[in-house]
């Protein structure tokens, strides 16, 4: 089968970071494509008899496409993709996005124009027009947040979000740091910061979550055993009704103070138990 992957999302929000790594990854890519042309690029992927001047996607197993609101008809986006799941063509959306303040900051240190910037608007009111010019695009995909998160981190998660195979509900467990703010892309948001802190043990200090002396102070308070348990009993609850509402991804964050340790534990445990039963992604978005 076909893989095709769509990119979409929020100016200045790592859609061309995203397609250079699948471009990386052997994906034959498509900058800036107009949401009414991908009936087209399905009958091309199909298709065995091009001409010999042309580009035969035949020949090529992966496709990635990015689609940023300038295209034309973008509001057609869901209707097409439904076409192409029908015609046996993989089709995969990742949707990025960041904060207006991230996007503010961005726009403004490269100097660049917003491609729906007008002279009657400011840079922070054409921001807020994409948003809801893309409307619910995320909701049929893989939301990604980009907003405190390198350009490297971006193509590692962009990579381990299209080798999944992509059936079923998948989910991701992330790891953050409050005073760094919520991840957008966050279903549900578990805040552990009651736990105790292995910050203030100066051995553990510069250690992380992954590390085994974290996980053995972590693993001696009973109430980290609790919480732990808790978390599992409600995913286990409500995962069926996510499944049955046909989501392709569901987000779980869990946050302390800083993202380094006890959110880390918290979603490395996580991720090994869920593991056995459903597809996994496992984030940190705070370690480097």
């Amino acid at each position: 089968m076909k893989q095709l992957i769509i990119i979409t999302g929020l100016s200045g929000s790592g859609k061309s970071i995203a397609l250079h790594a699948l471009e990386d990854s052997g994906y034959y890519c498509i900058d800036n494509l107009p949401a009414t042309m991908l009936p087209q690029i399905a009958a091309h992927l199909q298709s065995e008899n091009r001409r010999a001047d042309s580009v035969n996607l035949n020949n090529y197993d992966r496709v990635a496409i990015s689609i940023d609101s300038r295209s034309a008809a973008i509001e057609t986006l869901p209707a097409h993709i439904e076409q192409l799941k029908l015609q046996n063509v993989s089709t995969q959306l990742l949707f990025l996005e960041s904060n207006l303040e991230t996007l503010v900051k961005r726009f403004s240190e490269t100097r660049r124009k917003h491609p729906l910037s007008k002279d009657t608007s400011t840079l922070a009111e054409s921001i807020t027009f994409e948003r809801e010019l893309l409307g619910n695009l995320g909701s049929l995909g893989h939301v990604i947040d980009t907003s405190y998160i390198s350009a490297n981190k971006l193509r590692s998660w962009i990579k381990d979000a299209v080798s999944i195979e992509y059936s079923g509900l998948t989910i991701l467990f992330t790891s953050f740091g409050f005073k760094h703010g919520i991840p957008l892309d966050a279903d549900f948001v578990f805040d552990i910061r009651c736990l105790p802190n292995p910050h203030y043990d100066a051995k553990l200090r510069d250690l992380t979550g992954l590390d085994i002396e974290v996980q053995s102070f972590l693993e001696t308070q009973i109430n980290v055993h609790e919480m732990l348990n808790d978390i599992k009993q409600y995913i286990e609850k409500w995962l069926p009704c996510f499944i049955s509402d046909n989501r392709s991804y569901l987000t779980v964050a869990i946050g302390c103070t800083g993202g380094q340790h006890r959110s880390v534990y918290f979603v490395d445990q996580l991720s090994k138990y869920f593991m056995a039963q459903e597809k996994v992604l496992m984030r940190h978005r705070e370690l480097k």
